[in-house]
């Protein structure tokens, strides 16, 4: 009996010190790997509920959903409301001793989808194959949902206390472009104060490391289109006599960027661009060369920038053509000239550079190739007065901003994502574009990115998927941070 005495005490005396120690990642990870069946299914069920903004009943049920699930964890979830939008919801956990609050941004709206192009599975019919959940929004941005609850689980599971007191603002409306965020974070703005914002979106670095990032692009658009006839003509009859919107449009596209370096060639587009700082040129000197085999993933013989790396034009301004629509190509295609040719502009923007003049600068473009710009269809006086007309539609945006890669409380996150990750990728600018403006001008607040979905995840298109590592990575991630006692 003295002997099996003396053999528990020395096994106890040699696993409490384990037990002491035991990390809010590694807690994550025994968590996670036992339950992951249970973790699973629930993403699943979130998946299922289709998620496109504009239809307001949808987003009602992802909205109830997300109540449910948090407050199985005893998180109650308000209604931020604002007319005709999807709802914004609050949450938060107030910690006994705390001295900082974070705040963590997800939005649960999706892209548009298109079912016939989903090749693996529907858009809403969330499956699991090849090591992947394929469904839309798996990676942008319902993985995040997953991984803060997980974490919230595996900790309470594992004794292990919060480090800050924790708010949470869930975006109905970020792939809409969050035109109401304003107005609602004006209206809430005292209860919506916290020390850092936290944004769970985006994608980890391209060679698979976990990257943080301190800001984002902006984002604007427009909406061009440029006429022929009044109706579309025989081509047989009337080609080589009757203006063709699609030759014209054309032209007027490749006019506004060098096709061997992709220089944007309208006038003052890079003026205002507010140069990186010291801390963020060295950053960027730091990070993985990984262009080379990004080029032969994607089939890429050549690529724009005149050499420069993917990380260091993201810190440009960009204009992007997104689409092109005029009669019909494959099985539609009819020999007709066309009346009229649409082009989709996108316009990414930088620190320094505003929405609305970089829109009157591709606009004064637009007039210096001789065009007459008018917002709505041209009637036929206006038709016969000027030969050359282009309808312009301004699309709503907001700035880009960046937050001081060496601001303290940032530091200390960088610290905790450490402890679970490893040496992370530390970038200045993310190249997508999220709602940070509103936030950083009306709450006074920085925000920083913590992603964790895996680059080559489909965002925005068919076939939307997330690799299950990456989820796995982001649980154990999400620990770290929220068990983190931040100064």
């Amino acid at each position: 009996m003295r002997i099996l005495t003396i053999l528990l005490s020395l096994v106890l005396s040699n696993v409490a010190p384990v037990l002491a120690q035991t990390s809010p990642a590694s807690a994550a990870r025994a968590w996670h790997l036992s339950r992951q069946a249970p973790i699973l299914d629930e993403f699943r069920e979130l998946l299922a509920i289709p998620n496109v903004a504009a239809n307001l009943n949808d987003m009602r049920r992802n909205a109830e959903f997300l109540r449910a699930m948090f407050a199985k964890r005893g998180i109650v979830l308000h209604t931020l409301d604002h007319p005709g939008a999807p709802a914004a919801l609050f949450g938060e956990i107030r910690t006994p001793g705390a001295r900082r609050t974070l705040m963590l941004y997800v939005h649960y709206d999706g892209q548009p989808v298109d079912p016939l192009q989903w090749t693996i599975t529907k858009p809403f019919e969330p499956v699991i194959r090849d090591d992947h959940i394929w469904a839309r929004s798996a990676s942008d941005d319902k993985a995040p949902f997953i991984t803060i609850t997980a974490a919230l689980d595996a900790l309470k599971h594992a004794s292990i206390g919060l480090g800050s007191n924790i708010k949470f603002f869930f975006d109905g409306e970020e792939e809409a472009g969050s035109p109401h965020i304003g107005p609602i974070i004006e209206k809430h703005k005292d209860l919506l104060g916290s020390d850092i914002w936290i944004f769970c979106d985006g994608p980890v670095h391209q060679n698979r490391m976990q990257q943080i990032v301190f800001g984002a692009r902006g984002s604007t658009g427009l909406q061009i289109t440029v006429y022929g006839p009044r109706r579309e003509l025989h081509s047989g009859h009337y080609g080589n006599w009757a203006t063709n919107p699609v030759v014209m449009l054309a032209h007027l596209l490749a006019s506004m960027k060098d096709d061997e370096t992709g220089r944007v060639l309208v006038k003052d587009f890079y003026k205002d661009v507010v140069p990186l700082s010291e801390a963020e040129t060295s950053a960027l000197s730091r990070a993985p060369r990984f262009d080379e085999e990004l080029k032969r993933e994607l089939g890429l013989a050549r690529v724009e920038g005149d050499g420069r790396r993917l990380d260091e034009l993201i810190n440009q301004p960009a204009l992007n053509f997104q689409g092109i629509a005029s009669a019909g190509v494959g099985p539609q295609t009819r020999n007709v000239i066309p009346a009229a040719g649409t082009a989709a502009l996108g316009i990414r923007l930088v620190k320094g550079t505003d929405w609305r003049r970089m829109q009157d600068l591709v606009i004064a473009h637009i007039r210096s190739r001789g065009y007459h710009i008018v917002e709505s269809d041209p009637d036929l006086e206006t038709r016969l007065k000027y030969p050359r007309i282009c309808k312009v539609a301004r699309e709503r945006g907001y700035n880009a901003v960046r937050a001081p890669m060496d601001l303290p409380i940032a530091r200390q996150i960088v610290a905790a994502v450490e402890s679970a990750r490893g040496k992370v990728i530390q970038l200045p600018t993310l190249g997508g574009s999220l709602p940070i403006a509103p936030i950083s001008e009306t709450l006074n607040a920085p925000v920083i990115l913590l992603p964790i979905a895996n680059h080559d995840n489909n965002q925005h298109g068919h076939n939307e998927n997330l690799r299950l590592r990456n989820l796995w990575d982001g649980i154990e991630t999400m620990a770290a941070v929220l068990a983190a006692r931040l100064d």
